[in-house]
């Protein structure tokens, strides 16, 4: 009787410290531990001008030791598609480049949640044969409405000028109306309209004439990146203010996320993407910006 007395609570505390590990293990919220692997799939939807950087993100994130069974999926579309899918719980993060109170009604904005997970710059940009590398406002509202339709009005070749827009649901060409022009443009006849940014990029490069708008990540020497009002599209001049063509990219889902696409967010604003993909693919860390703005387009000092 006393050598199975002993017996007993050992087994008990053995069975004890089991439950406990287990339940240890069960309420993590950290994508890659190996007590927790977490599954499930993530589609994320809307801004191209995002894309490369979630994209990317979302490759890397399904690397990471315990996050082998989630799927992650990265689509375009543009950010009204994007806060529109996730309003409508079509997707799970809906990718913006702007407030979703800019694009969706009072009440569909309400039941989103706002990620900000980068700040992206907007360049003007052109062929490399046009002649010119600075405009002012007013000379690029009067491109973008039809007053100015030759590069030599504005001091370039002579050479017919080419609109190369974006759909109404993009959030690159809010920006742009918003912050650069200062209204919105119409739709002129004649004009490309292209919703991938990739897709603006090439057209920009191979036809003569063209003038279009970029998010900073997607600038390199086969276009020319033009001056806006004699300031330049950099990191630095966005940073404290000085360029106003910029946003904060979004990343919003419907309520509060689950466990797996809390889990891809933290992620997105880890120091593994921050410090790297963040800066190399030319958007911006949010907490590097010196200057905040609202969804009215007001910027203060932080």
């Amino acid at each position: 009787m006393f050598k199975k007395a002993k017996k007993f609570p050992l087994l008990m505390t053995t069975l004890a410290m089991t439950v406990v590990l287990a339940a240890c293990g069960s309420g993590s919220d950290t994508a890659g531990s190996t007590d927790n692997k977490l599954s499930g799939s993530i589609l994320a939807v809307g801004s191209s001008a995002l894309q490369p950087l979630v994209d990317q993100a979302g490759q890397d994130f399904m690397e990471v030791e315990g996050n082998e069974e989630i799927t992650v999926q990265v689509q375009g579309g543009g950010s009204g598609t994007g806060l529109t899918q996730v309003a409508d719980k079509q997707a799970d993060i809906g990718n913006s480049d702007v407030f979703a109170e800019e694009k969706l009604d009072a009440e569909q904005a309400k039941t989103l949640v706002d990620h900000q997970v980068a700040v992206v710059g907007m360049s003007v940009v052109a062929n490399k044969d046009v002649g010119v590398n600075d405009l002012t406002q007013q000379q690029l509202v009067d491109i973008f409405t039809g007053k100015i339709t030759n590069w030599k009005e504005v001091g370039g070749a002579d050479q017919k000028i080419v609109i190369v827009n974006r759909p109404a649901s993009s959030g690159t060409r809010a920006t742009f109306e918003k912050y650069a022009l200062g209204q919105s443009a119409p739709e002129l006849q004649g004009s490309i309209q292209e919703d991938s940014s990739g897709t603006v990029k090439k057209i920009i490069t191979e036809t003569p004439g063209a003038i279009g708008y970029l998010a900073l990540s997607y600038l390199d020497d086969s276009i020319t990146a033009i001056k806006y009002n004699g300031v330049e599209a950099t990191v630095e001049n966005i940073q404290t203010g000085e360029y106003a063509v910029w946003a904060y990219e979004h990343m919003y889902t419907n309520g509060e996320p689950n466990e797996v696409v809390k889990a891809f967010l933290d992620y997105m604003l880890s120091d593994d993407i921050q410090k790297t993909y963040v800066v190399d693919l030319g958007y911006i860390p949010v907490s590097d910006m010196q200057v905040v703005r609202d969804a009215e387009g007001n910027i203060t000092e932080k």
